[in-house]
């Protein structure tokens, strides 16, 4: 799952989890973001990024079956470009490397729910939907945009997972 904040990434991954009796891999940015005492800093999204590739050879080393991230590599280095201009060397070539098979790019059509960690409302979702789109795009990644509200986006979603497990199989 990809997508700015508050666009149902947590929500549609792990309905999509339950759905294809999958293995899902929680967000771990919002975890370790609300547990920190002060502002988080380069080195703490370092930490976020390096948890995340930890996690994909984790669980899909030997592994059998669909997993499904809430959240990948390709947020975590759109974030370090739009907070600290730079991001870590490394990133670009773990992103090219760790194969994810497809990317749901959540659109930024529902309402904005604020909370303690969520810091990119109003305007922003757009500018970042498209930075994601464009960041998958560049890499030429397979992705399908979801769109919609309430069950509409979680069929949407079941219906293009389908798909592409149907195409792929």
């Amino acid at each position: 799952m990809t997508g700015p904040e508050s666009t149902g990434k947590t929500n549609i991954s792990d309905h999509l989890a339950k759905y294809f009796n999958a293995l899902w891999i929680p967000e771990y940015a919002r975890y370790y973001v609300s547990n920190l005492q002060n502002k988080y800093n380069y080195s703490d999204i370092v930490n976020i990024a390096q948890k995340q590739i930890d996690d994909y050879i984790k669980f899909s080393s030997g592994k059998s079956g669909l997993i499904i991230f809430d959240t990948f590599l390709i947020i975590t280095k759109v974030w370090f470009d739009e907070v600290f201009h730079r991001y870590p060397s490394w990133l670009d070539q773990n992103i090219q490397e760790l194969k994810i098979d497809l990317y749901l790019l959540c659109a930024p059509d529902i309402p904005w729910k604020s909370d303690t960690v969520r810091e990119n409302g109003g305007i922003k979702r757009e500018y970042l939907f498209n930075r994601y789109r464009d960041e998958i795009e560049k890499l030429n990644l397979p992705y399908f945009i979801i769109s919609g509200s309430g069950s509409e986006r979680y069929d949407s979603a079941v219906k293009l997972v389908e798909k592409f497990l149907k195409k792929h199989a």
